[in-house]
């Protein structure tokens, strides 16, 4: 797990920035700061005030948007559409 000390303060702010934001899935803040999910939690668990970092993870807490969809859509979709 990547420590803290290993970003500099515009990036962890830049982190909990994307953390926040709905759109954002967990995997973007993996390929842009190679930091997994946990880590993602344990920044914003040492960043964040108790009661941010609990409406945080209540937030996000089963939030399809932050995960990348890895299974393929079930929705029809016609061969002209592209």
């Amino acid at each position: 797990m990547v420590a803290d000390l290993d970003f500099k303060k515009e990036e962890i702010n830049r982190i909990i920035e994307m953390a926040w934001e709905d759109r954002t899935p967990f995997e973007a803040i993996e390929y842009q700061f190679g930091l997994k999910e946990n880590g993602v939690r344990k920044i914003m668990r040492t960043n964040l005030k108790r009661a941010s970092f609990e409406r945080w993870r209540k937030r996000v807490s089963g939030r399809k948007t932050k995960h990348k969809q890895t299974s393929i859509s079930t929705r029809f979709k016609s061969k002209d559409q592209k």
